[in-house]
């Protein structure tokens, strides 16, 4: 039986896990992949409190190396759902486990929509990106391309637009979906340029290398378009159905919490991420784990009297 079980080993879960190990609780982190989340796809950090410069997977390496250190234990499974006992949790995963626990933080995170195309997950993260604020810099003064068109493109491209030498924006619909007052503002600029109607069909490469993309009209008409990096912005994917019996979810699949990461079961805590929120960094999951851990910890020493 453990005080708090933690599901995912991204930074919100990481950091739970230290919150609740150095509040003296028994932690167990269950991870279905690898640890770091959405992190890991970052060759560069530079936006953490305390580090000029670091990998995404060296954080993630010295998150996990921290906890474990604090004593907490993990698995490689996958969890499939939790069953509330009142004052105790079951959560169950695919591998046939049933871990027993007080309380449970859910930090599951979520995942970026890809293109589907050939070689794309191989160029996540050299060439291929999905946060302006995070890898923006590194194309400081070079050609970006924004595959999207919704709001979070267009807030993505007006980044880029700052410090990149061109901006061109692909969008499969015949007209973009992002409001008309970042429309407005984005194309007002003169190194942004934009086709809409279009797919991304190919990637090109040069030696492994990221060079640019192929794209097809409406009418089948191909054509090649070159640029030193990619941005990713068609929408991000919760995956939080395994448990919105116990943590109500929002119209997008986000879980329906405010800043204090509780929900409708008590016991049942989210942090990161698969929360609702509006900004979504490696800080403010951290945030969350934080907040999350500690509302944790005062329930357990409530249930323990």
């Amino acid at each position: 039986m453990y005080d708090i079980i933690v599901i995912g080993g991204g930074p919100a879960g990481m950091t739970a896990a230290l919150y609740a190990r150095r509040n003296g609780k028994s932690v167990l982190v269950i991870e279905k992949n690898g640890f770091g989340g959405q992190i890991t796809h970052s060759p560069k950090v530079e936006n953490f409190p305390g580090t000029i410069t670091i990998s995404g997977t060296e954080l993630a390496d010295s998150m996990m190396s921290q906890i474990l250190e604090q004593g907490a234990d993990i698995e490689f499974e996958t969890v499939t759902g939790i069953k509330d006992n009142g004052n105790t949790k079951t959560v169950n995963t695919e591998e046939g486990s049933a871990f027993e626990c007080l309380s449970v933080i859910i930090a599951s995170g979520v995942k970026h929509r890809l293109l589907g195309l050939e070689g794309e997950k191989e160029l996540i993260g050299e060439g291929i990106s999905f946060c302006a604020v995070c890898d923006g810099d590194f194309y400081t003064d070079k050609a970006v391309l924004m595959a999207g068109g919704g709001n979070s493109a267009l807030q993505e491209a007006i980044l880029l637009s700052d410090k990149c030498k061109s901006v061109t924006l692909l969008q499969d619909l015949p007209y973009f979906t992002g409001e008309e007052s970042l429309q407005k503002l984005l194309f007002s600029r003169d190194n942004v340029t934009a086709h809409t109607g279009v797919k991304i069909t190919k990637l090109i490469t040069e030696n492994g290398e990221f060079k640019g993309v192929e794209i097809t009209d409406i009418k089948g008409t191909t054509k090649p378009i070159y640029a030193d990096g990619l941005f990713v912005a068609i929408g991000l994917i919760p995956e939080n159905e395994p448990f919105q019996n116990l943590a109500g979810l929002n119209s997008y699949g986000y879980f329906n919490s405010d800043e204090s990461c509780t929900t409708k079961t008590p016991g049942v805590f989210v942090a990161g991420d698969c929360r609702a929120k509006s900004v979504r960094q490696v800080t403010t999951a951290a945030a969350d784990g934080t907040v999350a851990a500690l509302a944790a910890c005062r329930y357990v020493n409530e249930i323990k009297g």
